[in-house]
């Protein structure tokens, strides 16, 4: 008889709905262990200025280093581009929409001057460069928190994937593509992490491990920790398969979206190709005095 598992995760509705999705995948046979965060806990501040990633996810792989659950479930976005000692990621089980998309008008219908929300620097960075007459507002909290704020402004950004696994994809009003958005690295995709030492609980995560997603992210998670954590500016990535290999973008911008640097690369490699469309974005693209200047 397999051992009943316990999840950690936080308690919002779309973080349960991920984790209820991973225990159905795992067979049904879980018990969630809902984590207040940090970042849960903070909604006066943007997230960039408690640090950016790893505020939705340190008290949950807290939980699993301390016993008190099996295995954690995070929105791989959200998770730092270094894994904690002690914790290894499992499964990368499946990847949502990764695109992210306005609610509220569509990008040709916002009026000039308009005021668009959203708390990432990364989404304001890429609107400003292509609209830059757009203003930007704060906007955070759980998904329906944030969509009853949005009818305050003229439109709001939101990742397709949490409006689709809340059946709330009619909210869209424009989808928006890599091309005119890169989305930010792991959006969209699960990431489910256990300890280094519990064989059990990682063989049962081998089974629901997706290779293709993994390559992906994997591929965009090389990208970010080859950025380093000396980087203070809008970063994104999105990696897809193409045959055997793996198709990397990324992107570097300006605070202000008046500068945004782009490069691809290919390779059969993720954690290689991510790392050299880095290097390619930083030396071949400017990205380096671009640090510089905003250091």
């Amino acid at each position: 008889m397999t051992r009943r598992l316990r999840i950690a995760t936080r308690g919002s509705e779309l973080a349960r709905t991920q984790a209820d999705r991973v225990a159905a995948l795992l067979g049904g046979d879980c018990d969630l262990v809902i984590v207040s965060t940090v970042g849960d806990r903070r909604t006066d501040a943007p997230i960039w200025e408690m640090g950016g990633q790893g505020v939705f996810v340190k008290e949950v792989q807290e939980a699993v280093l301390d016993g008190r659950a099996d295995l954690a479930v995070h929105s791989a976005k959200d998770l730092p581009s270094t894994t904690p000692e002690g914790l290894v990621i499992g499964a990368f089980p499946e990847r949502a929409d990764p695109r992210d998309c306005l609610v509220g008008s569509t990008l040709a219908d916002l009026p000039t001057g308009a005021v668009v929300a959203t708390g990432s620097v990364r989404r304001r960075a890429q609107l400003a460069g292509l609209r830059p007459d757009l203003s930007f507002a704060p906007l955070r909290g759980n998904i329906q928190t944030r969509l009853d704020k949005a009818a305050g402004f003229d439109a709001a950004v939101f990742a397709v994937a949490a409006l689709d696994r809340l059946g709330l994809s009619d909210r869209a009003s424009e989808i928006l593509e890599p091309e005119v958005m890169l989305p930010q690295v792991g959006q969209g995709a699960l990431a489910v992490e256990c300890r280094v030492e519990d064989a059990e609980t990682f063989e049962r995560l081998a089974a629901v491990d997706s290779v293709d997603v993994r390559m992906a992210v994997t591929a965009e998670r090389a990208f970010l920790d080859e950025m380093g954590s000396g980087c203070n500016l809008p970063v994104g990535a999105f990696g897809r398969l193409d045959g055997e290999e793996v198709v990397v973008e990324a992107l570097l911008a300006s605070l202000d979206g008046r500068i945004v640097l782009r490069h691809s690369v290919r390779g059969t490699d993720p954690q290689a190709a991510g790392r050299a469309v880095a290097a390619g974005l930083m030396d071949d693209r400017g990205g380096r005095v671009l640090l510089e200047e905003s250091a």
